[in-house]
């Protein structure tokens, strides 16, 4: 579906990547993984279109309709839930609108033939004419209850603005999907809808996430930007750890095995070049020498964060103790009444809904 051809991408003197021959395939879901800074995003704009390429082509089969889930949530400020993820389908959503436009106007034959041709478009984009009932769907699925549907966007969380995004770019059913971090500001249960969303999606997916949870629910391939090259590897991010962890060690056992083939020879070459008895042998080992080939070890743009929990003074068992905790915003009560205790060598998760008040 999508073919990446010598694709290189700098900037100025810098190489993000570079010779970079992939395909990618329909019915495979690709995560695409690396260290912040690496050119993930870079990657995933480019393949979409979004961004210049230094070198190379990428290739989209013809006819297969792109889906790029949007990062901006005040876009569609002005615009409904609803027609926020029609517009998913930017060519049914024009031809709509413009015929509700026509319709308010006095008839001609003028408008009468464009009405027609609209018509047309709206059948071969929407052929069971379910294109509402679908829109509907989508968002009570995505916990958007039927009377808030025609409500602006602007009076929505930035977590729920979100949602709507995600509804719009899956609506249309693309071919190809192309979704920068999908999980950032979305609450367990929609994640967890994502994942079988996208478990079902039969065309071609790549995806941006930190999330190996997330990846392992739903990649079949992992793509890894690294060393200023895009490696594929089959299968979820965990295969793509044990295979790349196998890949490093085993890297790091030729160097040093070629490493002390190099030192032998050029200890053997110092003691006897000058020695007529072994200056045949020492002849030899100099073009032994000279065709070993010594790769230096890549350094990866992965780093271990180095995170250090000082205790200065002896803790208590008990750390925190909350009481009678409660929250209201205009009037809407948020939390009531909260009481718990923490305790020392807890780990506690806040889990819950966007906008029902964790934050």
């Amino acid at each position: 579906m999508v073919k990446i051809v010598n694709l290189k991408k700098a900037f100025g003197p810098r190489v993000l990547f570079q010779d970079i021959n992939i395909s990618l395939d329909q019915g495979k879901r690709y995560g695409l993984i690396g260290a912040n800074g690496a050119g993930k995003t870079t990657f995933l704009k480019m393949l979409a279109g979004d961004e210049e390429i230094t070198e190379g082509e990428v290739q989209v089969q013809s006819g297969k309709k792109v889906g790029v889930l949007k990062q901006n949530q005040f876009e569609f400020d002005e615009h409904t839930l609803a027609d926020t993820v029609l517009m998913g389908n930017k060519r049914l959503y024009d031809a709509i609108k413009e015929k509700e436009h026509l319709y308010m106007e006095e008839y001609s034959d003028e408008i009468g033939e464009k009405l027609g041709e609209l018509e047309i478009i709206c059948c071969e984009e929407d052929p069971t004419y379910e294109c509402d009932v679908k829109v509907t769907k989508i968002l009570e699925s995505l916990g958007f209850p039927q009377n808030t549907h025609h409500e602006l966007m602007s009076t929505l969380t930035g977590g729920d603005k979100f949602k709507v995004l995600l509804a719009q770019v899956l609506f249309p059913k693309p071919d190809v999907l192309f979704l920068d971090e999908p999980t950032n500001n979305l609450d367990m249960q929609t994640i967890s809808w994502l994942e079988n969303q996208l478990q079902h999606h039969e065309g071609t997916l790549v995806v941006i996430s930190h999330d190996r949870h997330f990846l392992n629910a739903v990649c079949t391939h992992i793509l890894d930007v690294d060393f200023k090259q895009i490696r594929e590897f089959t299968g979820t991010y965990d295969d793509w750890y044990i295979a790349s962890t196998v890949l490093a060690k085993q890297a790091q056992v030729d160097h040093d095995k070629k490493a002390k083939e190099k030192a032998e020879l050029e200890s053997f070459i110092r003691r006897f070049s000058a020695n007529a008895s072994k200056a045949k042998q020492a002849t030899s080992r100099q073009k032994q020498l000279d065709k070993l080939e010594m790769q230096p070890i890549q350094v990866s743009s992965r780093r271990d964060p180095s995170i250090v929990f000082r205790q200065e003074k002896p803790v208590s068992k008990e750390i925190l103790e909350i009481k009678g905790i409660s929250k209201s915003y205009v009037g809407e009560v948020v939390l009531n009444d909260i009481n718990f205790m923490m305790n020392k060598g807890e780990k506690i998760a806040l889990i819950g809904s966007n906008g029902i008040g964790k934050t």
